[in-house]
């Protein structure tokens, strides 16, 4: 069975809880994805670490300097 990437995550990707820009998804078992903000994805990462398969966690791009 072939696994596709996650893409990475763009501004287009919302929160699915307050619908700020997502920089984490949790893909589920069920093939589904939750899509969260960095504060949400902190709020829910107990709970996400039960039950997601992977977690992809772009935080990170939340420090990096911009690029003129």
């Amino acid at each position: 069975m072939a696994t596709a990437l996650a893409s990475t995550l763009t501004a287009a990707d919302r929160c699915d809880r307050c619908g700020a820009q997502a920089y984490v998804r949790a893909r589920l078992a069920s093939g589904g994805e939750l899509l969260f903000c960095a504060h949400h994805a902190r709020q829910h990462l107990p709970a996400l670490s039960d039950v997601a398969v992977a977690i992809d966690d772009e935080t990170d791009r939340l420090t990096q300097p911009a690029i003129d």
